[in-house]
């Protein structure tokens, strides 16, 4: 039996998505359904009940999983033991991350990785943060670094890794928000001010709660996937913006914008972490990157 085919139902059992389980396989969606099609005939049972609006395991399918599962499990260790005796661990993990976090806290992580685990391989996927942990409920990756939610999905595991404050960013360039900022200051009209804010998120839900707290009436000028051309757009003077300040710190437009004061109800920043499905832990190579976050957190202040 076809050590892929295994690998393709495994994706498809997890998901129930030929769309998602396809993205993780790398290859399309009508080849997935090729092979698991190939794959029922070898077994001579059908393994999914699926039609134009679901995909739901059969009775049969249920019972292949542990059989999948282990034939793999078996067959990888048979590999480390012949190719390398000193038992490596072998895989590939998927991370989903905002490009600030590929370069600051993902960084940290694969420096680790690479000298503890040199046979682990990782596909990387940089998008808005606000999606990450959706990200790995939805089985897209197995792995994402994330702002920790106020209330965690049950099934999710969360390392803590390190801790952002939110700041309040300005444009240096002469503009009118520039002008609007400096007529009252020390002091900002912040009703006066135009935000850039992002689409959805923590972010989102913190600045709409320091809204809240200061009375402001803020008005938007753009709505953003993504922190990194927040301050982009506030550096072109189209608006001020409440960023995550490890962002700030690492763009490289960090010295045409300038951080604002707010008097009153400070932004409350919020934690990061690496978050994955608790029952994925049981993967040797998702468990070794889930070790080395762990380490990296115990020395988070």
């Amino acid at each position: 039996m076809d050590h892929k085919h295994l690998n393709y139902f495994l994706a498809l059992a997890k998901t129930l998505h030929f769309a998602r389980a396809s993205e993780l396989c790398h290859i399309s969606a009508p080849t997935l359904s090729r092979n698991i099609k190939q794959l029922e005939d070898e077994v001579g049972v059908a393994l999914f009940i699926r039609d134009n609006r679901s995909v739901k395991l059969t009775k049969e399918g249920e019972s292949f999983i542990d059989y999948a599962t282990s034939t793999l499990a078996n067959w990888q260790r048979f590999k480390t033991n012949v190719k390398d005796p000193t038992q490596h661990i072998y895989g590939n993990v998927s991370i989903y991350c905002s490009v600030t976090a590929s370069y600051s806290f993902l960084h940290q992580i694969l420096e680790q990785l690479r000298a503890q685990h040199q046979h682990i391989e990782i596909t990387l996927n940089t998008g808005d943060p606000a999606l990450a942990i959706n990200r790995v409920l939805d089985a897209h990756e197995s792995m994402a670094i994330a702002a920790r939610p106020s209330k965690l999905p049950a099934q999710i595991a969360f390392v803590n890794i390190g801790h952002s404050p939110l700041v309040l960013i300005g444009p240096k360039i002469q503009c009118p928000i520039s002008e609007k900022i400096a007529k009252n200051a020390p002091n900002i009209d912040w009703s006066e001010l135009e935000f850039i804010v992002p689409e959805q998120g923590f972010s989102r839900q913190r600045l709409e709660q320091w809204w809240r707290k200061n009375n402001v009436h803020g008005k938007i000028y753009a709505q953003v996937a993504g922190h990194e051309a927040m301050v982009s757009m506030v550096s072109l003077g189209l608006g001020v913006a409440m960023v995550p300040k490890i962002v700030l710190d690492n763009s490289p437009l960090q010295d045409k914008v300038h951080v604002l004061p707010s008097e009153n109800y400070q932004p409350e920043g919020f934690d990061i972490g690496l978050a994955v499905l608790k029952k994925e832990l049981n993967d040797p190579a998702i468990s070794a990157l889930w070790n080395i976050a762990q380490t990296l957190g115990a020395n988070v202040i």
